[in-house]
């Protein structure tokens, strides 16, 4: 049986228009191109699903570029972010000194530590986050021995199990040894719950636990106003969602933010139900360093053929400028990794159909499966508006 694939497609016009775009601009080596009035669809996209009610924060770490998280931040009417190193922490206090920063994974005291010595004095409007009983107190420790008051916001599990709070004994503890803490100022409950968007929806399996997720959320407000007298409103912090779930959240009456950033740019891993509506806006455009309509196979070169009857995909050989990255091939289309070749960072084996339109030093474009370690990699990032770029802006340090 021969397995065609998409050999005979013939390119898309949207990427040979980015093509004309790179070349006009004198780009001539791997290069991640942002397309800014997708970005633009995908911010109206997300403001006309956002909750009643439900605050944005943004997710630095998946839109790590200055001026990236600057327009949004603007267009969307947010000083909220949500941040995940100490590095990118610091940049972000004096890209924005109002911003509101909240610790999206809890990090070593000496973490928090390193940035109070670097980052003074806009530092202090940060929440970090606790998902211990032994963190908060080495957070207590180091607060009392500086003189600090610190904003702290409590990891809870909701149902994803990488760490955190159980609500329940665990969760009770803590906030019992916080009703006597003067050091440490309590400002609510992050609970990610990233789990509910791969789970499927099926016979109301994804709706059971959706409704058990939000059941332990609801429990961790109800012991903080058991335990603190706090009750939900009186929390600043009720953090919840990311890209893949935030339109499971109806209203304020869990969750008053969701934290959102891959959604506007949608890697791959992102082509979800709920996100439907969002256009992929970044692409990685590299220029094809070798074109050949013959695949040869080191070693195994007499069983290329037979490759071929099943899957003539497997036709031609394009080497890529660079490679290995988090991404696959979207144009030409019916381009494919090679598992028995292996991957390269150098030069990138990608095999292609008979008929290939693709010259030497065409441009071959990936879309990224993530954003966030895939934006830091390639220097500053060509801006695609008008059928032309732009702009070009620079990341942030590489960082994780």
């Amino acid at each position: 049986m021969v397995v065609r694939g998409k050999h005979d497609a013939a390119r898309d016009a949207y990427f040979l228009g980015l093509q004309d775009a790179l070349r006009a601009a004198g780009i001539v080596q791997p290069v991640l191109v942002l397309d800014r009035r997708r970005l633009l669809a995908n911010m109206d996209c997300l403001r006309g699903q956002l909750p009643d009610g439900v605050a944005l924060r943004l997710a630095s770490k998946s839109l790590p570029v200055p001026a990236l998280l600057t327009l949004v931040s603007r267009t969307m009417a947010t000083r909220r972010y949500m941040t995940f190193n100490a590095l990118m922490l610091g940049e972000i206090a004096r890209m924005d000194p109002q911003a509101e920063q909240l610790l999206g994974k809890p990090l070593p005291v000496a973490a928090m530590a390193r940035h109070y010595a670097d980052t003074p004095p806009v530092a202090d409007a940060v929440t970090w986050l606790i998902d211990t009983l032994p963190r908060l107190q080495q957070y207590a420790a180091f607060a009392q021995t500086r003189g600090r008051v610190l904003d702290i916001c409590l990891e809870i599990d909701v149902g994803l199990h990488r760490g955190g709070f159980q609500v329940g004994d665990a969760l009770r503890a803590a906030l019992d040894w916080l009703k006597s803490c003067r050091v440490l100022r309590f400002a609510g409950f992050m609970g990610y719950d990233a789990h509910l968007s791969k789970i499927p929806a099926l016979l109301g399996l994804r709706d059971r636990h959706i409704a058990r997720s939000f059941a332990r959320y609801r429990g961790a407000l109800d012991l903080a106003r058991e335990v603190l007298g706090r009750d939900a409103a009186s929390l600043p912090i009720r953090n919840a969602a990311g890209s893949p779930t935030f339109r499971m959240h109806r209203s304020d009456c869990l969750a008053n933010e969701v934290t959102v950033g891959s959604a506007l740019v949608k890697p791959s891993d992102f082509d979800t139900d709920l996100l439907a509506g969002f256009l992929p806006a970044l692409f990685i455009a590299t220029p094809a360093l070798k074109v050949s309509d013959r695949m040869q196979t080191p070693v195994l070169e007499p069983l290329d053929g037979i490759m071929r009857m099943f899957n003539r995909n497997r036709s031609g050989a394009v080497f890529i400028h660079g490679g290995y990255w988090k991404a696959t091939p979207v144009d030409p289309p019916g381009l494919s990794y090679n598992a028995t070749f292996g991957r390269s960072s150098n030069q990138e084996l990608l095999n292609a159909g008979p008929g290939l339109a693709l010259e030497v030093d065409d441009f071959v474009f990936l879309r990224p499966t993530q954003s966030e370690s895939v934006m830091l990699q390639f220097g500053d990032i060509a801006v695609y508006d008008e059928g032309g770029i732009v702009d070009r802006w620079a990341p942030f340090s590489p960082s994780c």
